[in-house]
């Protein structure tokens, strides 16, 4: 798998839109689009920000080695998933409404 192949991994495992994951590392969503295609170079500016707004393991990113993401990261991933997943329907809802707004306050905040 390239390095192309990796952000379109990620992006999808986060489950975002080329808009979104664009947005949230500040370049264009045609930028990332042909990036994903492999047109666009990957640099190090577009590394760096995937690794430092998604906490995705930059060597992974560059060279496929290891995991997806740093291992604390993985872990708290993991806990958090489990736990979303024994809650009701309802509460998962009022969870991603915290979610979202959490994210949404940070993202005021850069």
């Amino acid at each position: 798998m390239t390095a192309h192949e990796r952000i379109k991994q990620v992006r999808s495992t986060l489950g975002l839109t080329q808009i979104k994951f664009s947005a949230r590392i500040g370049i264009a969503p045609s930028y990332l689009a042909e990036m994903e295609l492999g047109k666009k170079k990957l640099n190090d500016r577009t590394i760096r920000l995937i690794n430092m707004e998604f906490n995705v393991n930059e060597h992974w990113l560059r060279t496929g080695e290891g995991t997806m993401y740093d291992e604390e990261s993985a872990v708290n991933l993991a806990k958090a998933t489990s736990l979303f997943k024994s809650l009701t329907t309802a509460h998962q809802g009022v969870v991603l409404a915290l979610l979202n707004s959490l994210a949404d306050l940070q993202n005021s905040k850069k």
